[in-house]
């Protein structure tokens, strides 16, 4: 449920210039969603939604740059984690440091990827379970680009 809130939340700011928390409770009670005012404010925090002034001189929220926004979805510590990722089929791998994946698999967990359907972590190894291969080589090179800098 928090998964489909979050995907339809992201949704609806790529759609509509909303302005307040009560405003996107508003929206998402419209689209079936019935939520509170401070579940909406908890779930903009997760996503790292900001607040951008409109041409007009109004504010609404809008996910930050995308190159601020890939760099904002990784913590250090997952990044530093990290020695290479793949990906097969639907299926990414991610290496890490020996007894760094469980910790690693955990902060990834915390972060929105709505075409993540699970995870599972061993001691040096991650598997991330995507619903198709088109969105576990999206993460796999997003991952591979982090590396990187």
């Amino acid at each position: 449920m928090k998964k489909k809130r979050l995907a339809k939340i992201l949704e609806l700011v790529e759609r509509y210039d909303i302005e307040t928390q009560e405003a996107m409770q508003g929206l998402l009670l419209e689209n079936g969603i019935d939520v509170t005012q401070a579940t909406v404010s908890r779930d903009i925090k997760e996503l790292n939604l900001v607040k951008i002034q409109t041409p007009d001189g109004r504010s609404k929220y809008a996910r930050p740059e995308k190159d601020a926004g890939d760099r904002q979805k990784f913590d250090v510590f997952f990044l530093n984690s990290i020695l290479n990722v793949d990906y097969a089929l639907n299926t990414v791998v991610i290496k890490c440091g020996v007894g760094m994946a469980q910790a690693a698999c955990a902060s990834f967990d915390k972060m929105f990827f709505p075409d993540v359907v699970g995870t599972i972590a061993g001691d040096d190894t991650i598997f991330v379970l995507m619903r198709n291969e088109p969105a576990a080589m999206g993460l796999c090179k997003l991952l591979q680009s982090q590396l990187k800098k």
